[in-house]
This record gives structure tokens, sequence and C-alpha cells, in this order.
């Protein structure tokens, strides 16, 4: 079994929800790594075009230690920077085909522009090329396209029990790409 795992994947796709019906399942401490970014000071800005917050990944990576190794409980840290921290037993990766992700973007109101980076960064796996550099074979991607939030809570947990390791590089959604230049 994991002590520290990190939920992490492209905006949309499910990683809050699924991070709130794993920590009741597993009775396990739930960090949202945006919320823990903003309550500890680590944003720098605004991205002028896109909208975004810029954030101090070396600071929010030292506030992630820290709460690592002064915890003996479970821990999951969701969100789409995590796996840009440091200390994950288990990096788990929720993709979502760009079809689908585009609708749920567009209800976030999001601008054309971010949705559009956020739409190519999932064609392109970036958030599980992320990951790999910085921990190898200890990620798992799923695709949480067609699965419900209880089924990927269910799968994460065989995950964080041992029971089934999803590698990473068997999702592909280039073809989304490439069918929309």
């Amino acid at each position: 079994m994991f002590k520290t795992i990190f939920i992490t994947g492209t905006p949309c796709t499910g990683k809050t929800t699924v991070g709130e019906v794993l920590s009741d399942k597993l009775n396990c401490r739930l960090i949202k790594i945006n919320d823990l970014a903003i309550e500890n000071g680590f944003v720098l800005g605004i991205d002028d075009e896109k909208g975004y917050k810029v954030i101090d990944i070396p600071a929010l990576n030292e506030k992630v230690s820290e709460i690592i190794y002064g915890s003996e409980e479970l821990l999951i840290f969701e969100g789409h920077l995590s796996h840009l921290c440091s200390g994950a037993d288990k990096v788990i990766v929720l993709r979502v085909r760009p079809e689908i992700l585009k609708s749920r973007l567009e209800a976030r109101d999001y601008s054309d522009a971010k949705i559009q980076e956020n739409l190519e960064a999932e064609a392109m796996g970036v958030c599980s090329a992320e990951a790999y550099e910085l921990y190898g074979e200890d990620i798992s991607e799923i695709d949480a396209t067609d699965m419900s939030v209880l089924e990927i809570a269910d799968l994460i947990s065989d995950i964080v029990g041992g029971k089934i390791n999803p590698s990473v590089g068997e999702i592909d959604f280039m073809d989304w790409l490439i069918s929309n230049p």
C-alpha cells in the first residue's frame, strides 16, 4: 500500500471530484494543491494572455514535502500541478478524450486560448510526460472518459492497494490533435 498519492491531469479531468470520493472511501487526508498554493502565498501572478495563476513550484514543492514528511497517514494530493512536486509513492494521471474535455472546459467559461492550450496538452499527454520525467514507472494513467466517479475511485483504490498497476503511455489521443490543427 502506498502512503502518498498524487492525482493529476489536465483541468476538468475529474481530479477534485475523484479525490473527494477517494478520501472518504479510504478515510485519508485530501490536500488540494491549488488551495495549498493560494493559502501559502505561492501565487506569483496571473498570466495575462490565458488568465491562469502562475505558481512558485519550488515553494509549493517544499510545502508538499513538509506535509508528507510530517504525516504518518495516507495522503492524497490532487491538482494539475501535483506531479511537478516530489514525494509521491504513486502518481495517478486522469485522462479524458479531448472532444469530451472541450465541453467541460467550456462549461467553466475558460477563454478560447486556455481551452485550446488544455486540449492540446491533453492530446499530447503533457501531464503524463512531465510526471514520467520525475517519477518514471511510479505513475499510472487512467482513461476516465467513459467512467463514473465511483468507478475511477474504485480503480485508484485498487492501484493504491497494489492490486493493479496500469502503466503509462497506453492512452493515445494524438488522433484528435491531427484532426484539429
